[in-house]
């Protein structure tokens, strides 16, 4: 698997709406409850997805490796309700259960290694939800990251379930799937 991260110099693409066909906002935030405490975004690049999400969370984490996301998105859809937060998945600055729910968009395959996915069952409170919406290995190929980079559906639960979670809805697409976890 190749955890190749996002080229900034492609942001625009990040804004398209054609994005919403293969994750909606609504499939973000149907397994979330009404109001979550601190909401986490891991991969937000420009916040194209982190701004949908603004209504549901008390606090919202837009967490990105790269500092170039951050200003695309400071300057596109600036929110002092939203905290930028620059570090990798598998080196987060926050405090053991601190994140309520969690939600990744097409980012899983760039950091589903074992060490960001023990940070990010250290992060998430128990009971917490964590909605993963990315390319599967099943897919075509036709846009996204290569095949060989992607992560089945099934490749996908057990990361979770190693890690400490519990899956509650797992579902193939053509070229994604969607992933609810609980943490245990």
């Amino acid at each position: 698997m190749g955890f190749h991260v996002f080229d900034a110099d492609l942001a625009e693409n990040l804004d398209d709406p054609d994005r919403y066909r293969y994750c909606s906002t609504e499939e973000l935030l149907a397994p979330l409850p009404a109001q979550v405490g601190q909401l986490m975004d891991i991969g937000s690049g420009t916040g194209f997805y982190t701004e949908a999400l603004r209504s549901t969370a008390q606090r919202l984490l837009a967490v990105d490796i790269q500092p170039a996301m951050h200003r695309i998105h400071q300057e596109r859809r600036p929110d002092p309700r939203v905290r930028l937060l620059t570090a990798a998945a598998a080196s987060l600055p926050l405090a053991d259960g601190a994140v309520d729910a969690a939600v990744s968009t097409a980012t899983f395959h760039e950091f589903a290694g074992g060490d960001a996915m023990a940070e990010l069952a250290r992060v998430i409170a128990p009971g917490g939800t964590v909605v993963t919406v990315d390319w599967s290995a099943e897919g075509r190929g036709e846009t996204g990251p290569p095949v060989q980079e992607r992560y089945s559906l099934g490749e996908a639960i057990t990361r979770f379930e190693t890690a400490g979670f519990a899956t509650t809805m797992a579902e193939d697409r053509a070229e994604t799937f969607r992933l609810v976890s609980q943490r245990t």
